[in-house]
């Protein structure tokens, strides 16, 4: 039984939080297209249901760790739109200085974790910042995404098993949206059923329909309780779909446009939209109110980063580790 319940706010936030991700990501597809944004670009479009059921079934002090298409799960969390912009232009007034650009987000005051470049690097931090929670005695849970074709690195089942031998209040969860890159899922493993790596490790684990906010927020709720009972990690394989291609760069040969749109006639936000409107929660005006507050917020985030300062050369040499003193050599 859920424990957080969907009401009326519920669908509000869902329709606004979905809107907005889905309009920042079609501007930096466009302001990419005009080479404002460079370097890699992974795009969220199509996919928002499964942070929108993520965040009304969680709390502000659980974290989210995630892969390098990352802007949605970013936002999510409360970073601003101005930082996300403005690290895309590579900017030093971007939530990673301008350093870390599109693949690289990071936002610790609101225990958003990255945006990392390497496949499947991010499953073990996942279970080391749910590991940290369970050893200060929280009951914050960490959520940790990865894409279908992170699940075949060696990491995420040594991962698995660590966590369900310690009971770490973690919740993996695989963004299955069918293709690693180019490649179907149907390609690269026996089973197309993700879900099941989990059961060998006894870890509780479930297929949930993506598409639908309501399928996530639910699966999202059961299994951030039993993090929090102290139970352990759950593993949950969100079956998605994006509706561009795995980066900018993607000529998408591999899908027909035919199978495109059959997943568009299923958006979920024209989906919520729907919900709203034949419950009449609210009317066209509201619509319209939300879809100009959020061209504003994101025209503002873009005219932030167009004008701010590019970041200082002395910034090559912070952040990093380094050693300084080389005495020792003359010894």
């Amino acid at each position: 039984m859920s424990s957080v319940a969907i009401t009326k706010e519920t669908y509000l936030y869902w329709y606004e939080l979905m809107l907005f991700l889905r309009r920042f990501e079609e501007k930096t597809g466009q302001l990419y297209g005009q080479q404002k944004i460079r370097g890699f670009c992974h795009l969220y479009i199509g996919q928002e249901a499964v942070i929108a059921g993520t965040m009304s079934a969680t709390k502000k002090g659980d974290s989210l760790i995630t892969t390098y298409r990352d802007h949605a799960h970013a936002l999510a969390k409360g970073m601003s739109a101005k930082a996300a912009m403005a690290e895309m232009y590579g900017k030093a007034t971007g939530c990673s200085k301008g350093k870390g650009g599109s693949m690289h987000f990071f936002d610790k005051e609101n225990n958003f974790y990255g945006g990392h470049g390497i496949v499947g690097g991010q499953i073990p931090l996942g279970a080391g910042i749910a590991f940290a929670e369970k050893y200060l005695g929280t009951d914050n849970v960490n959520l940790c995404y990865m894409g279908d074709g992170a699940v075949r690195q060696g990491a995420l089942n040594e991962t698995f098993n660590m966590a369900m031998n310690w009971k770490l209040p973690v919740v993996f969860i695989v963004e299955n949206n069918g293709y690693a890159m180019g490649t179907s899922v149907a390609r690269t493993a026996n089973t197309q059923d993700i879900y099941k790596l989990g059961l060998g490790y006894e870890m509780p684990s479930m297929p949930v329909d993506g598409m639908d906010p309501v399928a996530v927020h639910n699966a999202i709720d059961e299994a951030v309780q039993r993090a929090r009972r102290d139970e352990g990690p759950t593993f949950l394989e969100i079956r998605t779909y994006r509706y561009k291609g795995h980066s900018m760069s993607d000529p998408q040969k591999y899908r027909t446009k035919e199978e495109v749109e059959e997943y568009k006639a299923k958006d979920p936000i024209e989906v919520v939209k729907e919900k709203i409107l034949q419950e009449k929660w609210a009317d066209q005006a509201w619509f319209d109110e939300v879809a100009a507050k959020i061209k504003a917020e994101i025209d503002e985030a873009v005219k932030f980063a167009e004008e701010s300062p590019w970041p200082d050369p002395s910034e090559l040499y912070t952040d990093v580790y380094v050693q300084q003193d080389y005495d020792f050599i003359k010894d």
